[in-house]
């Protein structure tokens, strides 16, 4: 086959080339922008249902905005006034028991311990080791550097986290605000044929987000509310920030429940703040909770969100984790829906009219 002017097919391939890199290298040094968009846009889709229930009851839509957007401010800042004290108060009894820890673990009282409750534990080398380790880190200067650079990027991550919750507050209005003029503008760059289909199908999937997000949140909620009140009861080592945690980690969906109870009956088992009768209880506690949040809180809660088989729950939430971390397994079950949505109104009566 004869090429006609190769000079112009190199230079149009070339350039080609060039731009889909371009897009590429600019999608991701915009990854950061593009995360904190889509969060916002996940709240705002979010709360849209509690707007849309506030204009129903009379509320004109910039009303109901502002009451949602106060009410979501109000709760935020009272949990951070109620809680924050709480764990601070609890971090510093924890740094104030940490030199009898170690005076506890040079004494080899802990030692002991961990010997008596796991014996096939080799307990000696894993504190030699830890140890060694220490020593080293003390010794070494570049150690000691790399460790102050580590902590001042924890500070700057911090500050970053920070920002980043503003910047999210900010859009969360914004698109709040503007939800329904964004869909009509959407809605008008398909053909008029398809127009109401895409309309219907764009307004089933944002009310399955929102539901999503609103039966996530009250399930985290109740999940950190309950276990306040229980740890609270038998005594377990920091009750505010366990609860915290469980509240914090129950948002991720499937994996985020278990996590949190590991998390929390671990610390319970650390030898002088807990105990591993504490540990069993709240063991115990979290296995009947999970069996009462799978089979009664999440069916009656999520009843009119989302519909996922389980197998594709697993996969969705582990891909989004992989791809964007906590935001990707938020998401990931509703995008996962969305897809099934599509492909069950749109793909599969197609395949069935040929």
């Amino acid at each position: 086959m004869k090429i006609q002017n190769a000079f112009r097919l190199g230079l149009v391939g070339t350039l080609g080339v060039g731009l889909g890199l371009l897009i590429i290298l600019s999608v991701v040094s915009l990854s950061t922008i593009i995360t904190y968009i889509g969060a916002a846009l996940f709240l705002a889709l979010g709360l849209d249902p509690v707007v849309t229930w506030l204009e129903r009851r009379g509320f004109p839509r910039w009303a109901a905005i502002v009451t949602v957007m106060a009410a979501v401010v109000a709760l935020v800042t009272g949990l951070v006034l109620a809680v924050v004290p709480i764990i601070v108060d609890e971090v510093s009894q924890l740094i104030d028991q940490i030199p009898g820890i170690f005076r506890r673990i040079e004494s080899g009282e802990i030692v002991e311990i961990l010997k008596q409750q796991f014996p096939m534990l080799r307990v000696d080398d894993i504190f030699q080791g830890i140890s060694d380790a220490a020593v080293d880190l003390v010794n070494d200067p570049a150690s000691v550097a790399e460790l102050a650079g580590g902590v001042l990027a924890v500070a700057f991550s911090i500050g970053a986290a920070i920002f980043g919750g503003v910047v999210v507050l900010i859009l969360t209005l914004y698109f709040t605000a503007s939800l329904n003029s964004m869909k009509r503008a959407a809605y008008q760059l398909v053909p008029a044929s398809r127009r109401a289909r895409f309309a219907d199908l764009t307004e089933q999937i944002t009310q399955s987000v929102g539901r999503f997000v609103v039966g996530q949140v009250s399930l985290a909620s109740i999940n950190g509310v309950a276990s306040f009140i229980f740890l609270s009861i038998i005594q377990a080592p920091f009750p505010a920030v366990l609860a915290f945690v469980a509240f914090v980690l129950s948002l991720i969906p499937l994996v985020g429940t278990l996590t949190g109870s590991v998390i929390i009956v671990l610390v319970s088992l650390i030898p002088g703040i807990g105990s591993p009768l504490t540990a069993l209880v709240a063991a115990i506690y979290y296995i009947i909770y999970m069996q009462v949040e799978a089979y009664v809180l999440s069916p009656h809660i999520m009843n009119r969100a989302v519909q996922v088989p389980g197998a594709v729950v697993v996969v969705a939430a582990l891909a989004g984790g992989s791809l964007l971390g906590v935001l990707g397994a938020l998401i990931a079950i509703p995008v996962a829906a969305s897809i099934l949505l599509i492909i069950k109104q749109v793909i599969i009566p197609r395949q069935n009219e040929r």
